[in-house]
């Protein structure tokens, strides 16, 4: 019995030690500040404002009351283990180790975001997918890269919205852009960013011979301002053109697309999802400011690798994951080494051991 006693107050140590790192009081600050809002009279004025707040704050207390469930529920295990001490009753030292073993677990799975520290973690994400060459065959990996980070996105629960598609000509995709909407997302899919490699006997090949295709993922949090990043309009060239998209008759009849190019760097965004040319224009632009907030962020890293003295490989080059689906099966991250043979899994969006591998080796 002592033994457990002492399993349960090491538990409440971590539990301590992690909501510390997590800087959960402040959170709890910020909480109280958000309902400060919530309860001004003119609060629900801007509606777009209010229901972001609204959400931030229901997201925010859920995070909090599973954190002081856990507390509370140590606490009592704690307290019943000392009685059960005190009344040397011995009968129930089972239960009590089931249930240190279910709290356990459930605290893994809280302390998992301790690897969420970088500043725009908790943001939404903007992804999206380029094939590489190869026609048809780096298409179709495209697609099938796509359909995978969805499913991962609905097994978190989260919201997926496609901005712009290049459909190919026979099959899959020539390129894609899409939203995810919840929270974490940008922590967690931010180690998808790279070149993603398919090794496997193509469909599309009658020769049956194996062929190796390539794609290009693209991570960016979703930057509501940014200070640093000022577009003058004389820079951009605002294009329209039909809607190929979703929303119903009207989306392709007229010219509701939105193409925004940057000419001093010749970033271009398209976006036609929305319904109407101002909706996918702020779409655009909203998505041009994180792209130009990650090539100053590059700019001022290559600056410093510079003055180090350092080497940095061609982004295209750098591949992260290979996903060999012939002679066998097995899929493996080239930063962590961590593998696995279950390549059906992993393309139906079970990406999690390789994103907490990522992750865990940043934290080194």
């Amino acid at each position: 019995m002592k033994e457990i006693i002492l399993k349960i107050k090491e538990l409440q140590k971590n539990i301590a030690k992690t909501q510390k790192l997590l800087k959960l009081d402040d959170k709890n600050n910020h909480l109280k500040d958000l309902e400060f809002q919530m309860a001004e009279p003119d609060f629900w004025k801007d509606n777009i404002k209010a229901k972001k707040i609204s959400e931030e704050h229901d997201v925010l207390k859920k995070e909090l009351e599973t954190w002081d469930k856990i507390k509370k529920e140590t606490q009592d295990l704690l307290d019943f283990a000392e009685e059960a001490e005190k009344d040397k009753d011995y009968l129930i030292k089972n239960d009590l180790d089931k249930k240190l073993i279910k709290l356990t677990k459930e605290f893994d799975k809280l302390e998992f975001f301790i690897l969420f520290s970088e500043k725009y973690d908790e943001r939404n994400v903007i992804l999206a997918i380029h094939a590489g060459t190869g026609g048809v065959e780096a298409q179709d990996w495209a697609a099938m890269l796509l359909r995978m980070y969805i499913r991962f996105a609905e097994r978190k629960g989260w919201l997926v919205k496609i901005v712009d598609k290049s459909v190919g000509q026979e099959a899959g995709i020539k390129s894609v852009t899409m939203e995810v909407f919840g929270r974490w997302a940008y922590g967690y899919l931010k180690s998808e960013a790279g070149v993603h490699r398919l090794v496997r006997i193509s469909p599309f090949d009658a020769e049956k011979m194996r062929h190796t295709s390539f794609a290009l993922v693209e991570v960016l949090p979703e930057l509501e301002e940014i200070e640093e990043i000022k577009i003058d309009d004389k820079d951009l060239r605002i294009d329209t053109f039909l809607s190929s998209g979703h929303g119903g008759q009207s989306v392709q009849t007229t010219y509701s697309a939105v193409r925004v190019v940057h000419i001093p760097t010749g970033i271009t965004v398209s976006c036609q999802n929305e319904r109407s040319q101002q909706q996918n224009k702020e779409t655009a632009l909203k998505i041009l400011k994180s792209k130009l907030h990650k090539l100053f962020e590059e700019e001022r890293q290559t600056e410093k690798r510079k003055l180090r003295g350092e080497y940095q490989e061609a982004a295209w080059g750098n591949q992260i994951r290979s996903y060999v689906l012939q002679p066998y099966k097995m899929v493996k991250d080239h930063r962590t080494k961590f593998e696995t043979s279950d390549v059906n899994s992993v393309l139906d969006g079970k990406l999690d051991q390789f994103i907490e591998a990522y992750l865990k080796q940043k934290k080194k």
